[in-house]
């Protein structure tokens, strides 16, 4: 997509791509290099953060970065950041008919998914999905609670004007009974405008973690909302609701429900108990902090294959690859493993892994990936001994290649993986269509939950060391 910007008094360019959508995975400072944009017409100058993180060929096509851009005349730029595949989920639940329509949301850090129910059919009518807006103002959860701890408020203000333009489309004028949201703990608190100091700092636990209820003249909607209540720490409601429906917690053996992102969150459950972990993995796997890193639209490469002893990368949409997202990078290093092109330490046996003709992995982005998937291994390690079954929540676990997950270390070799799609979306739903018996089932999966801080365990910071290996791994 191509946008012309004209420079305007006492705002930079910089500005103006935030508020048109434009993220800056590092909240805008300059150290990531996620905000690439490419130059069209006029100029954009140099800058010393475009030069650390950008190559000479890089800045001689075009490449800028948003974050520092500046210009003393309009430029045409390309930006490519908006393409991205979200998880829906259609499937039918269980209903106890009521009249009229409601609305089950799954916030994300990254995306948004949103679904019009008519609530005596349980028939959904609409879906919308998108980026979530506050993106632009850090890709990771914690980025946004600096943000908002520097400007309070703000982030609220975005995503529930976000949220109320997507279903106002999707209502089409008509009026909603009911709204239920789930996320994870801290698009919980920005949304709610709960206070998220104590989701900054040790031991990473908020007294109001609660369930959050909206009245309807509060948000733009106008209709009751309720925001689902987290499971502990920043295990948000989004796992709880992926819990009501995958049923886990109502099986005789232990289950796990695993979401995989920039906070890495794990649930193993059974008939008798709940345990609950996250761990931060940071954006790694959404193409984050990848130099050429980039989320999962046309032209990312998402997966890699070996074809005459190299590497043959396939890219989405099938044209040239521009870009890596977080399965192809996976894949990537995964199949350069094969090739011995990559030690199990993690280091090159030669300058960069190229992929295609614009496209090369660094010694940094492997380090990157390293400490992304040693986080989610060390937490599975701690936290699903006993599993016999491990359920793959959100976009990136439906996309995944369970092949190079296992050669990588980041999945086990020894437990039988399923991908659950975005069920953390179908259980809201469920939840949404059963209001006599929500809050007791609710209830009941809070009753017995307990929460895990695993960075207080003495064991975990040489699990992690352990785990950065690029090597299979097995839980039993």
């Amino acid at each position: 997509m191509r946008l012309t910007l004209r420079p305007l008094p006492g705002k930079s360019l910089a500005d103006q791509l935030q508020q048109a959508g434009v993220e800056f995975p590092c909240g805008g400072e300059g150290i990531c290099g996620g905000c690439r944009v490419r130059v069209v017409e006029g100029e954009i100058p140099v800058t010393e953060s475009m030069r650390m993180q950008l190559s000479e060929k890089e800045l001689r096509d075009g490449w800028r970065l948003a974050c520092s851009a500046m210009a003393s005349a309009p430029v045409t730029v390309e930006v490519e950041q908006w393409s991205v595949r979200v998880l829906a989920d259609d499937a039918m639940v269980p209903v106890e008919p009521r009249r009229g329509w409601g609305a089950a949301v799954d916030l994300g850090t990254t995306t948004v998914a949103a679904q019009l129910v008519n609530l005596e059919t349980g028939e959904v009518e609409g879906i919308e999905t998108a980026l979530n807006a506050q993106a632009r103002f850090g890709a990771d959860v914690m980025s946004r609670i600096q943000y908002e701890l520097r400007e309070p408020g703000e982030l609220g203000v975005v995503i529930r004007g976000q949220i109320g333009a997507m279903l106002a489309r999707l209502a089409g004028g008509r009026p909603l009974e009911e709204v239920l949201l789930a996320g994870n703990t801290a698009m919980h608190h920005l949304f709610c405008g709960l206070d998220v100091a104590p989701l900054a700092a040790v031991p990473f636990l908020s007294p109001h973690a609660g369930a959050q209820r909206l009245e309807a003249g509060s948000v733009p909607w106008r209709a009751d909302t309720l925001f689902l209540p987290c499971l502990g720490g920043f295990v948000g409601s989004d796992l709880l609701a992926g819990l009501v429906a995958t049923q886990l917690d109502k099986n005789q053996d232990s289950h796990v429900l695993f979401d995989i992102g920039t906070n890495g969150e794990i649930v193993c459950a059974s008939r008798s108990s709940v345990r609950c972990a996250s761990t931060a993995a940071g954006p790694a796997f959404e193409g984050g902090r990848i130099r050429q890193g980039m989320r999962a639209g046309e032209g990312a490469i998402d997966h890699v294959g070996i074809e005459g002893g190299r590497l043959a990368p396939h890219a989405i949409g099938g044209g040239e690859p521009r870009g890596v997202c977080g399965s192809g990078l996976v894949d990537a290093v995964a199949r350069a493993l094969d090739l011995g092109i990559i030690l199990a330490s993690g280091r090159l046996t030669q300058g960069e892994i190229a992929l295609a003709d614009a496209v090369s992995l660094t010694q940094s982005d492997v380090r990157q990936l390293q400490l992304a998937k040693g986080a989610m291994a060390a937490g599975l390690k701690m936290m699903a001994g006993e599993a016999r079954r491990l359920c793959l929540a959100g976009a990136f676990g439906n996309y995944l290649h369970l092949l190079g997950a296992r050669r990588i270390g980041l999945l086990p070799e020894d437990v039988e993986v399923e991908p659950v799609g975005n069920a953390a979306l179908r259980g809201a739903r469920l939840l949404l269509l059963s209001p006599s018996s929500r809050e007791e089932r609710v209830g009941g999966i809070l009753s017995v939950t307990e929460h895990v801080e695993l960075a207080a365990d003495a064991r975990f910071q040489d699990i992690f060391a352990e785990s950065m290996a690029l090597e299979p791994y097995r839980l039993r």
